[in-house]
């Protein structure tokens, strides 16, 4: 798991604190607070405390650029001016929340009013006031072309704050593994498939990242110099991971094992983070026999956290490294066939699936013909674990710039068609006619990534951070 660097600030106004006594104390709580629900194994919190005034604000951005935090939470306790706020966050130049939180779900009226003194009232109303600012940052945000998104609630005992609060976090971090992701391009385009050619400089600029050309002819290469010890010891890694049926012959299996061996040795070697590819190797033997035997290397990589998409699908490994990040596996997937008997839309694809949220043991099947590709050989067959899924396409659009497609469903249990290629049944809370009705009219490519658990608000955090638009299907 990579580290997310937080930068967090709370806002205050310094002509307060000899006014009314223990005020600054009291907000300074309300930060530390929020520093410790921040704070977790994976995430750095850069806490610059109390931001009272201009010149306090100008320090606290150029700390924030030297410190390189990937996202900022400015946390107000009370009302505060807004030339305190832009000079931090126009330096900073990273996402911005708003966190308006008040210390209790309302203030007591009573006891307020009997309190007699007026200048106490006034700092006790202070002490409650985080919602007094916040539109007056909202105008100078906007005003200033700053992107900005908000989180309302409460300090204490308010569970759906805290987690809108740790969906920005993970969303952050996320964005972060994004940018730092080292992506192989392993062959060329599938001919003819028009609507997986992308753009290579926008995934670049939108996302971060590197894109590494990586050569078929490194895997025939290193695969001639692994061992006979090396292939015997994945064979037996392949039996105890997999559930590898009795018809899959020997050779095959040991061919596999070698070109497993070697990718991993290419991956290391090029410390890629995701990989596609796609290559006939016609007229090549050490080609084709290297790619003809890719898919369970493949698996184990993608069960890794390095996904692997085949047919070059670029858009569609980004998004399964995206949810395999979210921790949510994400298999590479496309239309089977629909169901209308039982109101299902059946997905799957041939070669890599992820086995992590496969629903039980992935089973290893041999192939005599792998269908459109080129060769023969062993196949993986599995479905996603029965529950909650979400479906995400990374999806180009007619003026270049990406998008993020997104529906939630659930993997159901039934029969599927037993081909050895991954396979599941996915139910839409909006039916499978109008799901794919839906889903197509956004026009993404024919290929997805499907993870477990329902990632939509997350997902739409994560475009938020990156200036992507989310559209959500269901």
């Amino acid at each position: 798991m990579s580290n997310v660097r937080i930068g967090l600030f709370g806002i205050g106004l310094d002509t307060y604190w000899p006014q009314f006594k223990g005020l600054k104390k009291r907000l300074e709580g309300y930060l530390n607070t929020v520093a410790g629900r921040l704070g977790r194994p994976g995430v750095e919190v850069v806490n610059l405390g109390l931001i009272d005034n201009p010149a306090k604000a100008f320090e606290a951005g150029h700390r924030f650029r030297r410190e390189d935090v990937d996202v900022i939470f400015l946390h107000v306790t009370t009302y505060a001016l807004s030339s305190t706020v832009l000079p931090v966050v126009r330096r900073a130049g990273v996402p911005v929340v708003v966190l308006n939180l008040q210390p209790v779900p309302a203030i007591d009226y009573d006891s307020f009013n009997r309190m007699g003194d007026r200048t106490e009232m006034t700092g006790e109303w202070l002490a409650h006031c985080a919602a007094c600012p916040v539109p007056e940052i909202a105008n100078v945000f906007n005003r200033s072309g700053i992107p900005f998104h908000q989180v309302t609630g409460m300090l204490h005992n308010d569970p759906e704050c805290w987690d809108e609060v740790e969906a920005w976090i993970e969303a952050a971090r996320v964005a972060g593994v994004m940018a730092d992701n080292r992506l192989g391009l392993m062959g060329h385009y599938y001919c003819g498939m028009l609507d997986i050619a992308s753009d290579l400089t926008r995934h670049c600029a939108t996302f971060g990242g590197h894109m590494e050309i990586v050569e078929v002819d490194e895997l025939a290469a290193l695969r001639r110099e692994v061992k006979a010890t090396q292939i015997k010891s994945r064979a037996a890694e392949f039996r105890k991971v997999f559930d590898v049926q009795p018809d899959c012959p020997k050779p095959e299996l040991e061919r596999a094992a070698r070109t497993s061996v070697a990718l991993d040795r290419l991956v290391k070697e090029h410390d890629l983070g995701s990989l596609a590819y796609y290559y006939m190797g016609t007229g090549n033997a050490d080609n084709e026999d290297a790619i003809s035997s890719i898919i369970l290397g493949n698996s184990l990589l993608t069960a890794r956290g390095i996904p692997v998409a085949g047919e070059y699908e670029v858009k569609n490994v980004q998004a399964m490294k995206i949810m395999d990040t979210f921790g949510a596996g994400g298999s590479f997937t496309e239309y089977y066939a629909m169901d209308f008997t039982d109101d299902v839309v059946l997905m799957g694809h041939d070669g890599p699936g992820h086995i992590k949220i496969a629903q039980g043991k992935t089973k290893v099947r041999p192939l005599k013909v792998y269908h459109g590709k080129v060769g023969r050989g062993l196949s993986v067959e599995m479905s996603v674990k029965h529950g909650p899924v979400t479906l995400l396409s990374v999806v180009e659009t007619a003026d270049g710039k990406l998008k993020f497609l997104v529906a939630e469903g659930e993997s159901v249990p039934g029969p599927i068609l037993e081909i050895g290629n991954t396979n599941s049944r996915y139910r839409f809370s909006i039916g499978a006619r109008r799901f794919v009705n839906e889903w197509n009219a956004h026009g993404p490519a024919h290929h997805c990534a499907i993870g477990v658990g329902h990632l939509g608000e997350k997902i739409k955090k994560l475009g938020a951070l990156l200036r992507m638009e989310t559209s959500v299907v269901c």
